[in-house]
């Protein structure tokens, strides 16, 4: 029998770092319908419901069910689609859920954003009040006031107040539950995922104070205040939490171009940031992001490997200019002139002769030049 999985929305790339977007209490994934495709041009972006919401069963919860139930469901998708780790971001109880993974399972969350969310919401009685009203009166009137809860005055979007309408009542009440079991102040100081905290200045649900606490007690953490926004901001204001998030995603962009230098040198980087042009622009941050901050951080190799990996690679295909680059890039990572001419000779046996003639004369020169 297959395991039923909570419902799913995937855009972007499959080969893109994979992004995890959780929802709040009462809606679906459409939370997400203004940020989610633009974060799906640099990710491969999975948005997903919870139970009972949306498109996920409500059987995949039930009563007494914790924040923790939540995240096994959310590392159960993740598990199916060959999915290790991940970036993650969540709004209010998609936050809590993000903070548990965070907490429960580092090794799976490689950066964390908690929107409108926070380590407890007020204790347990209210959750429990609400539970058992919408097990005994339905989901009608909170649908009613969802408007006030979730936005400023003024604004609403339908579609999500239709969500909290349609949810399941039974598994809303065991989200409920959940929220009402649920606190990690005392385990903010262990999370080690890089961490932003966005707040919604207007937000009566999780006030600013709420992010402030995570943002002070998580390690590095940094807070960004929404002006304008209550609840439920990346509907609310999607292009304020679209840029929040960007900045923080693109931490492998940002180690990507501090690898770059070290391997390249500060004058080879510089010249080619020089060059750069709106039409570059984006190719410059694919190389910066994919080849310097995905294949060049990963530790499974030593630069010392990779270096001699991709002088046979450039070899082999007579790409003279970046073997010179790389020649000085290998030097630079350890290799000295004696194994670089064994790189070079071992390819001459599996590249050809002719190709590696090319090669040591590529190397011999910018050898000489570097005085070695």
């Amino acid at each position: 029998m297959t395991e039923k999985l909570l419902n799913f929305r995937a855009e972007g790339p499959a080969s893109a770092p994979p992004l995890l977007l959780g929802p709040s209490l009462g809606t679906s994934h459409a939370l997400w319908n203004e940020v989610a495709p633009e974060l799906s041009i640099t990710h491969r972006v999975i948005r997903w419901d919870l139970p009972g919401h949306g498109g996920s069963a409500p059987e995949l919860i039930g009563p007494g069910a914790t924040v923790g139930d939540l995240a096994d469901l959310v590392l159960a998708l993740a598990d199916s689609l060959g999915i290790g780790q991940f970036a993650y971001a969540g709004v209010s109880l998609g936050g809590a859920v993000g903070l548990h993974l965070a907490v429960e399972h580092p090794e799976r969350v490689s950066s964390l954003a908690v929107i409108c969310s926070s380590a407890h919401f007020n204790g347990a009685k209210p959750w429990e009040e609400r539970a058992a009203r919408v097990r005994s009166e339905g989901l009608d009137w909170l649908a009613e006031n969802a408007d006030s809860r979730w936005f400023t005055p003024g604004f609403t979007v339908p579609e999500l107040v239709a969500d909290q309408r349609a949810a399941d009542p039974a598994a809303y009440a065991a989200c409920c539950d959940a929220l009402a079991a649920y606190d990690l102040r005392e385990r903010l100081a262990g999370i080690g995922a890089r961490t932003l905290a966005i707040a919604g200045r207007e937000d009566p649900a999780t006030p600013p104070a709420h992010l402030r606490e995570i943002a002070d007690a998580v390690p590095g953490a940094a807070l960004v205040e929404i002006p304008g926004a209550s609840h439920l901001a990346p509907a609310q204001c999607p292009q304020a939490v679209l840029t929040a998030l960007r900045a923080h995603l693109d931490g492998s962009a940002r180690r990507g171009m501090a690898v770059r230098r070290e391997v390249l040198g500060d004058e080879h980087v510089d010249r080619a940031q020089a060059r750069q042009t709106p039409f570059t622009a984006r190719y410059q941050d694919f190389i910066s992001r994919y080849a310097w901050g995905e294949i060049w951080t990963d530790t499974t190799l030593s630069r010392r490997e990779r270096s001699m990996v991709t002088l046979t690679a450039l070899i082999a295909h007579g790409h003279h200019d970046e073997l010179a680059m790389h020649v000085r890039a290998a030097r630079r990572n350890g290799l000295t002139a004696q194994e670089i001419g064994a790189v070079l000779l071992q390819s001459a046996v599996y590249c050809g002769v002719p190709a590696a003639n090319s090669a040591f004369a590529v190397a011999q020169r910018v050898l000489e030049e570097d005085g070695d």
